[in-house]
C-alpha cells in the first residue's frame, strides 16, 4: 500500500489589473501535477482563489532568460497571458532573481520581451512586446451563420472581439461562444464598447477561466480589432473590470505592445499530498 505524506509548497499571489494568479518558482520547487493543483488551488471557496496557476522556471533555450507555464482555473494549459507575464517581470526583479530591466520570457506562444519601468528599485509598470497579431487562422476559427458578428484576432491564443453597447452579456453569451463549433480549440470572447473619450471599455470571458477582471492578450486583441475596423487608431486605452491597459500596435514592426501594472498580493504555503 502506498503511503501518503504531506509537503508544503511556497507560493505568491499576484495580480495585473485584477487578473490574479498563484505563482510558484519551479526553480526551487517541483509541482508534479500542475493541472490538478490549478483546479484545487484556484477554488475561491476551498482553495487559495485565483484565475489559475503560473509556473516560473528556467528557460530550456538560450533565446530566453526564463520560462512561463500557465494553467487555467479548469486545469487547461494556456498559451499566453499578458497580465501574468508582467507579474513575472516584477517577481523576478523585486525578489532579486535578476537585475535586468529587459527580460526575455519563453511562453507557449513564443519568446516575449518584458521591459520593466523601475523607480526606487520597484517595478511600477511593465511593457510587454506581444509580437505580431494573427488575423486569420483556419485551424482556430471556422465562421458560421449563427455566430455573432465580430473580429477574430490571435495574440498567440485565440480571441473573438464583439463591438456592442451591451458588454454585460459577457456571462451569458461568452460562456456559450467559448465552446461554439466555430472555435475548434475554444476561444476567448471580448465584448467592447467605444467610450466618448476614445477609450475602449471591454469585458472578457477567458477560455478556461470564465469572467476575469482583465485579460492582457484580450486587451491587445481588442485594440487590434478596433484599429482594423476604423474604431480607433494604433494606440488605445483598454478599460477592463480591474483596471486599464495601454496598447500600441506599431507600424514600424507590426508588433503589439502592452503596458500595465503588476502587484503582489501575499505570500503563503499550501500543503499537498505526495506519494512515498
Amino acid at each position: 500500500m502506498t503511503d501518503q505524506k504531506m509537503t508544503k509548497i511556497s507560493f505568491t499571489k499576484m495580480h495585473g489589473c485584477g487578473n490574479d494568479y498563484i505563482y510558484v518558482n519551479t526553480m526551487l520547487q517541483h509541482i508534479a501535477d500542475p493541472q490538478a493543483a490549478a483546479i484545487a488551488w484556484s477554488d475561491r471557496h476551498k482553495g487559495i482563489g485565483s484565475d489559475g496557476l503560473v509556473l516560473i522556471g528556467e528557460s530550456p533555450v538560450p533565446e530566453a532568460d526564463y520560462s512561463m507555464h500557465i494553467f487555467n482555473a479548469d486545469g487547461s494549459e494556456a498559451m499566453m497571458c499578458g497580465n501574468a507575464s508582467r507579474c513575472i517581470g516584477k517577481y523576478l526583479y523585486e525578489r532579486g532573481l535578476t537585475d535586468k530591466t529587459s527580460i526575455r520570457l519563453l511562453t507557449l506562444s513564443g519568446v516575449k520581451t518584458l521591459l520593466l519601468h523601475v523607480e526606487d528599485n520597484k517595478v511600477k509598470s511593465v511593457t510587454v512586446d506581444m509580437l505580431e497579431p494573427t488575423l486569420e487562422d483556419e485551424r482556430l476559427f471556422v465562421p458560421t451563420r449563427d455566430i455573432k458578428s465580430g473580429v477574430f484576432v490571435s495574440m498567440g491564443n485565440p480571441h473573438y472581439v464583439i463591438f456592442t453597447d451591451d458588454i454585460d452579456q459577457v456571462a451569458e453569451t461568452g460562456s456559450k461562444m467559448e465552446y461554439h463549433p466555430a472555435f475548434p480549440q475554444r476561444c476567448n470572447i471580448e465584448f467592447a464598447r467605444i467610450e466618448p473619450d476614445g477609450a475602449i471599455r471591454t469585458r472578457v470571458w477567458e477560455r478556461g477561466s470564465g469572467i476575469t477582471q482583465a485579460c492582457g492578450t484580450g486587451a491587445c486583441a481588442t485594440a487590434v480589432a478596433a484599429c482594423l475596423t476604423g474604431r480607433a487608431g494604433r494606440k488605445s486605452d483598454i478599460i477592463m473590470d480591474g483596471g486599464t491597459l495601454s496598447i500600441e500596435w506599431r507600424e514600424s514592426d507590426n508588433h503589439v505592445y502592452m503596458t500595465g501594472p503588476a502587484e503582489f498580493v501575499f505570500d503563503g504555503e499550501i500543503e499537498i499530498n505526495c506519494k512515498s
